[in-house]
């Protein structure tokens, strides 16, 4: 097959479905899906014996040895928190959470949606030893909601997109805390002064203009990640922490980068021109090449070229690996029970109530306003898609519980608020954009 066809037929679909929005959020339902089914086939003891095999990494006296979940969990799942992190500090330099004026109704928001879903888990549980979970119906899966409320298109208010963005961004710092105060093992204070150590590096690194990618790589997973990780807070912590450590300033402004790549078009067209040697035309284009680096900060760089490895690889096999539940007569004999109930209406109750709560006192005390064109129709299907919380309330429930029949309800929850979730979150959401085109 000549390039050209290979191109049109297998590599352009390919990155066609990787930069669509609406892409990482099929293809965590497509991997959670399977791996439902396979872990109620004749293959369940494989699937999840599978995940129990072992990998150590390490040398002589110094080995870390876990289990392939766990690897997933603690070692993949910080790369996904990394991206998250990168996020972060976007919005709080650049982005909608760059001044209070402007996060303070997706930061009320998004509190909302966290705290009323957890006392609502707590009322239900507090009498049980499941009421460890209260963090799982705290959190929104940003990219199933955001892939969700994508598939919208214009039927929704771009002012409403950026809205759900901010609100669970925002979310996932709270996850992030939570998971950092309350679910974390006996606390090594050497391992954890010397990650203070490392993190000192790391700040001041930035501080003196170290702007090498690898620099950070090299102190912060070999020296920040792994020291946290011994420590007994939740490795994923670390992630967040380097990421906040990555230079965000370009190294030359885009004036100077404009005139230098004017400068070398002229050369290398010059040199086209009079035929010169291809050495020279390669070392320029090379310049060429350094000098976009040069204009693009490290913190935007890093998070272009993770973000599909995350979305494409991280998140799929995490789903597959956790929302394999093999859905037994023990597990589902009483649907009803505290912990399925308490995240069921944690999430999808809890959810709507916090965020349009919070937004209607703010916008009721004038201390902020609701974004052009949204209303607070739009503001209560936005509640129904928060409450899509799968990646992180899973996330949180291996966590949370020791005792497998107690993760396997409260992953029944979480499954079923978050397809009650999106469907009627779509739904609600197209209906309301079809009422606004009547209009």
């Amino acid at each position: 097959m000549k390039k050209s066809n290979l191109d049109t037929h297998l590599v352009l679909p390919i990155k066609n479905f990787i930069e669509k929005k609406t892409s990482v959020g099929f293809l965590l339902i497509a991997s959670a899906f399977l791996a439902l089914i396979i872990a109620n086939s004749p293959l369940s003891d494989q699937y999840h014996n599978f995940w129990k095999n072992y990998l150590y990494i390490g040398f002589e006296d110094f080995v870390i040895k876990k289990n392939l979940l766990h690897w997933i969990n603690d070692g993949l799942m910080s790369i996904f928190f990394f991206v998250i992190g990168l996020e972060l500090k976007h919005e709080f330099l650049h982005g909608q959470l760059n001044s209070i004026k402007k996060s303070i109704l997706p930061v009320s928001a998004a509190v909302g949606g966290m705290l009323v879903p957890a006392v609502i888990y707590f009322s239900l549980t507090q009498h049980t030893d499941a009421v460890a979970g209260w963090g799982i119906p705290m959190a929104t899966d940003i990219a199933f909601a955001l892939g969700v409320i994508y598939l919208l298109g214009d039927k929704v208010p771009i002012s409403l997109k950026i809205f759900l963005t901010a609100i669970a961004i925002v979310d996932d710092l709270g996850a992030v805390l939570v998971i950092a105060f309350f679910y974390t093992s006996d606390i090594s204070l050497f391992n954890l002064g010397l990650a203070g150590g490392f993190l000192l590096i790391l700040f001041l690194a930035n501080k003196v203009g170290i702007r090498n990618t690898i620099f950070y790589a090299m102190f912060g997973i070999g020296g920040l990640w792994l020291a946290i990780l011994l420590s007994g807070v939740h490795a994923t912590i670390a992630a967040i922490l380097v990421a906040f450590t990555i230079p965000s300033n370009e190294k030359i402004s885009s004036k100077l980068f404009l005139r230098k790549a004017r400068q070398l078009s002229y050369k290398i067209k010059t040199f086209f021109r009079e035929k010169e040697r291809e050495e020279d035309i390669a070392d320029n284009i090379e310049k060429f090449s350094m000098l976009s680096e040069d204009a693009t900060a490290p913190l935007h760089r890093l998070e272009k070229a993770l973000s599909p490895f995350v979305n494409f690889i991280v998140l799929p096999l995490f789903a597959f690996a956790n929302a394999g539940v093999t859905i037994n007569q023990e597990a589902f004999s009483n649907f009803f029970n505290p912990v399925t109930l308490g995240v069921i209406c944690g999430l999808l109750a809890g959810k709507v109530i916090g965020i349009m709560m919070l937004t209607k006192l703010m916008v009721f005390f004038k201390i902020s306003f609701l974004p052009e064109g949204v209303t607070f129709k739009h503001v209560f299907g936005l509640g129904v898609l928060a409450s899509i919380g799968f990646t992180m309330s899973i996330f949180i429930t291996e966590l949370a519980f020791e005792n497998e029949l107690y993760k396997t309800q409260a992953k029944i929850g979480i499954l079923a608020a978050s397809i009650i979730a999106g469907i009627g979150g779509y739904f609600y959401l197209k209906h309301i954009g079809k009422e606004k085109l009547a209009e």
